[in-house]
């Protein structure tokens, strides 16, 4: 038996056994607006008020193009600085949420992770990988500076491997970024979401204090530099967003039917 509950852009299933799947579902990329940034927080409200969840699986749709295709361009046609720190200071109500919510979070990922959706799988406490899942943080490409740099390092991943990816914007799979050590496991897809469960089912068998002492020293543990650092890119992020090439760029990626970062 389980317990379904709709936000919108994903749906919750709450399992008997204290399980719960979050399945992102934003046709066709699950690309994220700001309606999807509002849904995060309402999803971190709900689970911090059931005590029923002892540990958390985020997928997406078998044939889903993407876990999480970063963020939705079509809110950043015509962009100012102005609306960009507006934009960031609403998201910076909804991540840090995400972040602290105290059970532990896995993330069972099959498809692409891209712009923030490295982040959100950044954020989990495990992460479950088919090795052809792809990676990439593009915001380079749009003349902006991504966050995930800071939290990155936080998860002790080689700096020069870290810097390739900001630098370039390229696509990594997660075979090809398996030695930096950002994910459990790395496996063919149809293995992921099983093994992602079996890992789910062993923590909720755990004690439900322990878990979430477990869970909060390790938020404590990572310390605020990670998001100092998210806060002083987005300062900088903001000021490059009214350059003519990052409009452009913009543009050039909409006009090609490519909605998200």
């Amino acid at each position: 038996m389980a317990d379904k509950y709709d936000f919108r852009s994903f749906t919750l299933e709450v399992r008997d056994d204290g399980v719960a799947v979050a399945l992102l579902d934003r046709p066709p990329v699950n690309a994220v607006s700001l309606s999807v940034y509002e849904d995060i927080g309402h999803f971190a409200d709900h689970v911090d008020q059931d005590d029923r969840i002892r540990a958390i699986v985020i997928t997406a749709p078998d044939g889903a193009r993407a876990w999480c295709g970063g963020a939705d361009l079509n809110e950043f046609k015509g962009m100012t600085a102005e609306k960009r720190k507006e934009r960031y200071e609403f998201i910076n109500q909804q991540l840090p949420r995400f972040h602290r919510i105290d059970r532990p979070m896995i993330a069972a990922i099959r498809s692409a992770a891209v712009g923030v959706g490295v982040m959100l799988a950044g954020m989990c406490d495990l992460r479950v990988a088919a090795e052809t899942a792809r990676f990439a943080c593009p915001e380079v490409d749009y003349g902006l500076i991504g966050g995930s740099a800071g939290l990155f390092a936080t998860l002790r991943m080689p700096e020069a491997k870290v810097r390739e990816m900001v630098y370039t914007g390229r696509t990594f799979t997660a075979r090809e970024l398996e030695s930096t050590g950002f994910f459990n496991y790395v496996l063919p897809a149809a293995a992921v979401l099983p093994v992602a469960m079996d890992l789910a089912c062993q923590i909720a068998a755990k004690n439900m204090p322990t878990l979430r002492a477990r869970k909060l020293a390790s938020l404590m543990w990572e310390g605020s530099e990670w998001m100092n650092a998210y806060l002083e890119a987005q300062e900088a992020s903001s000021l490059l967003v009214e350059d003519e090439e990052s409009h452009a760029a913009v543009l050039a990626a909409l006009s090609r039917g490519r909605n998200h970062s």
